[in-house]
């Protein structure tokens, strides 16, 4: 059986919604043994969208190939129970607003007395030190923040409006999940682990390929997007600005500016774009127009929806997709993480977990806790399975 980077690896998953799941996530493909806390109120992702077999399709992504143990950590032992996985766990991952688990004897410096190994990443809006650290910081809050809700705006020339994607959570976990890496690597020279603090923010910011126009005072913005053509067939979308299309197909298709000496910028921008649109659109093949753009070294790209994503000739093969168990006789797609390793093997190594679902195998497994210990736990309400 090909080994995975991360066997061996134990992980204790103590967040929720998407930054910090969506990191052991990564780190379960990659082979760790991720061991996701539930807590009593259950995760948020688990109540948005189409359940299956007690679970939404957005939580299975974040949490496909972990385990699952659920806790109370208010009932007696409860606390004690999450101290001493973390005490056996080679990495501990949350995004609890910074504070949170310090208040409740779960923090670095509680985790760590007991486990000097111990890696540990904190995923907040604006991370533990800032002056705003205790600001709530969703998604578009970060969004906002970090310039991307303006800049759209006046690229487009439209109202403002948020992206529709979780950027700021997918981009703070795939940051995350470096820190981690790279920490477990140095704790192989010194023996040592330490505390990521990794602000969501700063995240964003770092991962912008437009914030240098920022430090730089830039008031203009550098357009570097694609722009979409109704086309034969449907939308089409030319990675390329407007002045570098026209500059490339002026050439390749001698298409002439109608545009009269003297006149102003703009109708000069909107006679080219038009004379652009005009030869596009012309064409009764997609196939065809394609074949030219690709003569005119431009790059093109259909424009797809959640209907025809997976027709992609790339994704046709299906080896960005496994399938796994959904809880309900079946089974159910679920995107894996696109590392192709050349010699070790990255893939979701199973379903995302019911509440509690491991409770007994966990503990067992980690702790060694004998099934009468996992009993007394569960009598008293440290350990708690789904509805």
């Amino acid at each position: 059986m090909t080994a995975s980077p991360l066997d061996g690896v134990r992980v204790l998953d103590l967040s929720q919604a998407i930054a910090g799941p969506m990191t052991g996530r990564v780190l379960a493909d990659l082979g760790a043994d991720v061991v996701k806390v539930e807590w009593t109120n259950g995760d948020i992702t688990n109540r948005f969208g189409p359940v299956r077999g007690g679970i939404t399709g957005v939580f299975l992504h974040m949490n496909a190939g972990k385990r699952g143990i659920s806790v109370d950590r208010t009932a007696p032992g409860g606390t004690e129970l999450l101290l001493r996985l973390a005490a056996k766990a080679d990495v501990v991952v949350e995004n609890f607003r910074p504070g949170v688990l310090d208040r409740w004897g779960l923090g670095y410096e509680a985790l760590s007395a007991g486990n000097p190994s111990l890696v540990m990443v904190s995923i907040s809006g604006f991370g533990r030190t800032s002056q705003e650290s205790q600001r709530q910081a969703y998604a578009p809050v970060l969004h906002a923040e970090a310039g991307l809700v303006a800049r759209q705006s006046k690229v487009d020339n439209m109202p403002m409006t948020d992206v529709a994607v979780s950027l700021a959570d997918e981009v703070a976990a795939m940051h995350a999940s470096i820190a981690v890496l790279a920490a477990l690597n140095m704790r192989q020279r010194t023996g040592a682990g330490q505390h990521i603090d990794l602000s969501m923010l700063e995240a964003l910011i770092a991962t912008d390929d437009h914030t240098s126009e920022a430090i730089d005072g830039r008031a203009d913005i550098n357009d570097s997007r694609g722009y979409v053509w109704e086309v034969v067939g449907g939308p089409l979308l030319i990675s390329a600005d407007l002045r570098t299309t026209w500059a490339r197909l002026s050439g390749h298709a001698a298409l002439v500016d109608p545009t009269p000496g003297g006149a102003p910028v703009e109708i000069k921008v909107a006679n080219r774009r038009e004379a652009m649109r005009a030869w596009l659109a012309a064409f009764a093949d997609r196939n065809a127009l394609k074949a030219e753009l690709e003569r005119a070294n431009l790059a093109w790209a259909d424009v797809r929806d959640n209907s025809t994503l997976f027709e992609n000739a790339s994704l046709r093969d299906g080896r960005a997709v496994v399938q796994v168990d959904d809880h309900a006789g079946g089974t159910r797609g679920v995107v894996r993480m696109p590392y192709r390793f050349s010699n070790a093997e990255s893939t979701a190594r199973g379903t995302a977990p019911r509440r509690g679902q491991h409770n007994a195998e966990v503990l067992a497994d980690w702790l060694g806790a004998t099934p009468v210990e996992i009993a007394a736990l569960s009598g008293q309400g440290a350990l708690q399975t789904g509805d």
